[in-house]
């Protein structure tokens, strides 16, 4: 069994869990910092069979990010010199990282919002953004923008598409990606301007 279907089943028996919201935010917040979890395998048949909650497990979601992003950041702020290595070689590469740095350097809000809208690991700019002491507020600002970018789009694809939404995002996932980041490199664009 994939772990799709795997997630696609425990969702549903945790659907009417009275520890349903909570549960979201941890997961998020674990999918955010440590574990690679496909969090909209979870969310969208979570969203489909609680419409009531809807919006508010899209808040739950964005709220477990934020944090986790926090952690990532203490981390990378406090702790880079003891950790840094290990995380680098798990997550990516040296040069990746130094990649990764020096776009922090030159245009951080941007570079955090563009990574926490495609699918690359988000763990990369949590740390960058704390091992290079960039600003908190504005890292904060930026994850907030494009966590609720991802997750409030599922939300709405939901309320429209109802029980079709997993076909719907299946079908327009790739399109939609490119045409948020495309929206977020224009801006980005002409805010250099």
């Amino acid at each position: 069994m994939s772990i799709g279907k795997s997630l696609k089943k425990q969702t549903r028996k945790f659907i009417d869990s009275k520890h349903m919201l909570s549960g979201i935010t941890v997961a998020s917040f674990l999918e955010s910092t440590i574990v690679p979890i496909p969090l909209e395998a979870v969310m969208v048949p979570l969203m489909q069979a609680r419409r009531d909650k809807l919006w508010v497990i899209a808040l739950m979601a964005t709220i477990g990010c934020i944090a986790g992003a926090l952690v990532g950041y203490a981390l990378g702020y406090y702790l880079f010199d003891f950790i840094g290595d290990w995380v680098i070689n798990t997550f990516s590469s040296p040069e990746q990282f130094e990649n990764v740095k020096q776009k922090m350097q030159e245009q951080g809000f941007w570079f955090v919002l563009t990574l926490g809208i495609v699918p690359i690991p988000f763990q990369i700019a949590m740390l960058a953004a704390g091992a290079t002491k960039y600003s908190l507020m504005l890292f904060l600002l930026a994850t907030t923008i494009a966590r609720s970018i991802r997750y409030f789009a599922l939300a709405l694809v939901v309320y429209y598409a109802g029980d079709q939404a997993e076909k719907v995002i299946k079908k327009h996932k790739t399109k939609a990606l490119i045409f948020v980041t495309g929206l977020v490199l224009i801006a980005w664009w002409l805010s250099t301007l």
